[in-house]
């Protein structure tokens, strides 16, 4: 619980700091759990001649977390591959449409991942099972589904609750590149 004392000044700069890094630094302590189960699975076994059972477990959660969380990040920078090839043949008003309905789609499919993920966690949490060389409840790692999905359908709404903030112009989250202006003509 914060204390009235707390210096509200700080407390912001944290979350702004997670809106801004907070997959990524999920993505980094996973791919930094890959390489450390990689690395002392490839001592063990050549140097020290015995297998490492909870190894190959570890790295294959974090890359699916590493994945998830990735595809969220892709999501806030606008990585993802789009269709701007096509759109910039397109109208200007036509190519927005048209992104704007990708954007829709990917939105409704996000909502129904996480209702399907939610579905499927509810039958892990009824019957749960244990991974076999950790030993761990099976729910807890899956729990990624419905994290990332979520993930990626905040930061598509937010995408376009800053675009529609900061103006509309151009395309949502799209960056005007090469010191362009944001006019018209340098919308695609």
């Amino acid at each position: 619980m914060l204390s009235p004392n707390t210096d509200w000044g700080q407390v912001m700069a944290v979350l702004r700091w997670l809106e801004k890094h907070f997959e990524e630094a999920l993505c980094c302590i996973a791919l930094a759990v890959i390489a450390v189960a990689v690395i002392s699975q490839v001592l063990a076994r050549y140097v020290f001649e015995v297998a490492l059972h909870w190894t190959e477990e570890t790295a294959a959660i974090c890359m699916v977390w590493a994945v998830y969380l990735g595809a969220s990040l892709c999501v806030r920078e606008r990585f993802h591959i789009r269709i701007l090839v096509a759109v910039q043949a397109l109208p200007t008003r036509m190519g927005r449409y048209t992104i704007y309905m990708a954007d829709l789609a990917w939105a409704a499919f996000s909502i129904i991942m996480i209702r399907v993920s939610w579905e499927y966690l509810t039958v892990l949490w009824k019957f749960p099972s244990r991974s076999p060389s950790l030993g761990i409840n099976e729910f807890y790692p899956q729990t990624i589904l419905v994290i990332g999905y979520s993930l990626m359908l905040a930061r598509l709404i937010q995408t376009y609750v800053l675009w529609y903030r900061d103006g509309a112009h151009g395309l949502p989250g799209m960056l005007v590149e090469d010191g362009d202006a944001p006019d018209e003509e340098h919308l695609f």
